[in-house]
C-alpha cells in the first residue's frame, strides 16, 4: 500500500505555518514560529519555551483476527544554522554575510523526518522507542571560486516512545486502537533558553499516518448508526484523527494537530507548498511577486524552501497562474439531497443555474406570510428580529414594498423590498440595492390605490 497522495495533506499539515509571507527572516510573523503539533521536552511548560510532551488520539478499526497497522509518526526536527566568514586560515561567527547576491544570517531550519513502525498486530499494548540522530552539517559558501564563508548547522539528538493500547468496543465488531507520543529528550531548563533553542529538543508539526491490514478504519464523523457509541467514546488530545486516501483509495488515517473531515485533499491547482494551507494560492503568489529585489535577497537566505517559493512564484507561466484564480468542482451527491427547485423528470437543468431554470422568477414568485401570498407589488410591515443590526432596527415598524422573493439552494427564503414613499424608488430596480428580510419578519399590509 502507497501513501504519496495521503501524504501530500500530511506535508500541507508538517508545513503549516512554517515559514509565512513575506518568507523573510526579519518579518515579525517569523518571529514565533512552531506553532502546529510541537511536542516539547519535559520541564519546557513549566519553564514557559515550549509545549506539552504528549498527543494522544484513538480511532475505530472493525475487529478481524490477524489484522494489522501501520504507523508512520512524522515530525520536523529544528537545527540551527550558525554564519560564519572566512578570515585568513580560520573561521568567525558573523551576524549576516552577503555572497552571490543572498544574504545568510543566523536562523533556525527544519528537516522533515518519518519513523516507520509496520506490522504491529491490532491487539494488546506496546511501547516503543524512537531514537532521531543529531549531528553537525557545514556547507562551503563559495563567491567567484573563493570560499568566503560558511554555513553550520546543527542539530540534537530526539529520543520518543510511541504507545499503541488496543482494546475491545462496547459492539463487538469494533476495536478501539489508541496511539499516544511522548518527547523523552533530555533537556534542561536555564537562564537564556529561549523558545528556538528549545525547539531543537521538540518534536515540531508532529502528526501520524496510519493504515491497515486484513481490516479498515472506521470514520468517527461519519460512521454507520451502530459505530456511533464507540466513535463518541473515543477521546483526543493536542490532535483530531480523520480519514484519508491513500494512493489506492483505501482508507488510511492521518492524526493531524490541525482540525480536518474526513479526505481532506490538496487541490490539484495548487503547484507547490506556500506554508499556509488556509490561504489562497493566487493571493500568496501575487504578494511574493510584488516583493522588491531586497526583500527577495533576504528571503532567499532565509531558508532553502522560501528561495524555491521565490523562484516557483516568478517563473510561474501565465497558464499556471490562471489555474489558481479558481475551479468549480460538484459536490458529492447525498442521497438525502433534494434541491429545492428540482425536478426529477427534468434532470438536464442545472438545479442552481437560476438564468437556466426559468421556473425561478424573483420578480413573480410569491411565498405565504401569515397566510398571505405576498410577492412583487405587495405592502408589508418590517418587524426586524433575525440577528437584525442597526441599520435593521432602525426600520422597525416602517411601511415597505416588495421588489423581488428568492429562494437560496439551501431552501431559505428572501424577500427584497424597497420603503414605501422613498424618493428614490424608481431607481432601485437600476440598481439593484434592496432591503432583504425573511418572511416571518414581515407582516402582510392591504393594497393602497395610490401606491406606485
Amino acid at each position: 500500500m502507497t501513501l504519496t497522495a495521503a501524504r501530500q495533506v500530511a506535508d500541507a499539515v508538517l508545513y503549516e505555518g512554517y515559514l509565512l509571507y513575506p518568507y523573510r527572516a526579519s518579518s515579525a510573523k517569523n518571529q514565533v514560529r512552531w506553532q502546529f503539533g510541537v511536542l516539547g521536552p519535559d520541564g519546557a511548560v513549566q519553564a514557559g519555551v515550549g509545549e506539552e510532551p504528549t498527543m494522544s488520539a484513538e480511532v475505530l478499526l472493525e475487529s478481524q483476527p490477524l489484522s494489522t497497522v501501520d504507523i508512520h509518526l512524522r515530525f520536523l526536527q529544528v537545527q540551527h544554522r550558525s554564519v560564519e566568514r572566512r578570515e585568513g586560515g580560520s573561521w568567525a561567527a558573523a551576524d549576516e554575510l552577503t555572497v552571490a547576491g543572498t544574504r545568510w544570517i543566523p536562523y533556525f531550519e527544519a528537516v522533515p523526518q518519518e519513523v516507520t513502525l509496520p506490522g504491529l498486530r491490532a491487539e494488546g499494548s506496546r511501547v516503543i522507542d524512537v531514537d532521531v540522530d543529531g549531528g553537525i552539517e557545514v556547507e562551503e559558501l563559495t563567491d567567484r571560486g573563493q570560499v568566503v564563508g560558511r554555513l553550520v548547522r546543527t542539530r540534537l539528538r530526539l529520543q520518543a516512545a510511541v504507545t499503541v493500547t488496543t482494546r475491545p468496543g462496547t459492539d463487538q465488531r469494533l476495536v478501539v486502537l489508541g496511539v499516544r507520543v511522548d518527547n523523552r529528550t533530555p533537556w534542561t531548563a536555564g537562564a537564556g533558553v529561549t523558545r528556538d533553542r528549545t525547539a531543537q529538543a521538540s518534536l515540531v508539526g508532529t502528526h501520524l499516518l496510519l493504515t491497515v491490514h486484513g481490516t479498515r478504519f472506521v470514520s468517527l464523523l461519519d460512521g454507520p448508526s451502530w459505530s456511533a457509541g464507540d466513535a463518541a467514546s473515543c477521546t483526543s488530545s493536542r490532535c483530531w484523527p480523520g480519514l484519508i486516501s491513500d494512493d489506492d483509495g483505501a482508507d488510511a488515517v492521518l492524526i493531524s494537530p490541525i482540525v480536518l473531515g474526513d479526505h481532506p485533499g490538496i487541490a490539484p491547482e495548487s503547484p507547490g507548498d506556500l506554508f499556509d494551507a488556509t490561504e489562497i494560492d493566487e493571493i500568496l503568489t501575487l504578494r511574493v511577486r510584488t516583493m522588491t529585489d531586497a526583500e527577495k535577497v533576504d528571503a532567499r537566505g532565509t531558508d532553502p524552501r522560501a528561495a524555491a517559493i521565490l523562484e516557483r512564484c516568478d517563473t510561474m507561466t501565465d497558464e499556471a497562474l490562471g489555474r489558481l484564480h479558481g475551479a468549480r468542482r460538484p459536490a458529492a451527491p447525498s442521497v438525502d439531497d433534494v434541491p429545492v427547485f428540482a425536478d426529477p423528470a427534468d434532470d438536464e437543468v442545472p438545479w442552481w443555474d437560476a438564468r437556466e431554470d426559468a421556473r425561478a422568477d424573483p420578480t413573480s414568485d410569491a411565498v405565504l406570510v401569515a397566510g398571505v401570498p405576498v410577492s412583487r407589488g405587495s405592502r408589508v410591515l418590517l418587524r426586524p428580529s433575525r440577528r437584525a443590526d442597526a441599520q435593521d432596527l432602525f426600520l422597525a415598524g416602517a411601511t415597505a414594498v416588495v421588489t423581488r422573493v428568492y429562494f437560496d439552494v439551501d431552501g431559505a427564503t428572501h424577500v427584497a423590498v424597497v420603503l414605501e414613499d422613498d424618493p428614490g424608488l424608481d431607481l432601485y430596480d437600476t440598481t439593484g440595492r434592496y432591503y432583504y428580510f425573511a418572511p416571518d419578519e414581515l407582516e402582510p399590509l392591504p393594497a393602497r390605490q395610490d401606491a406606485r
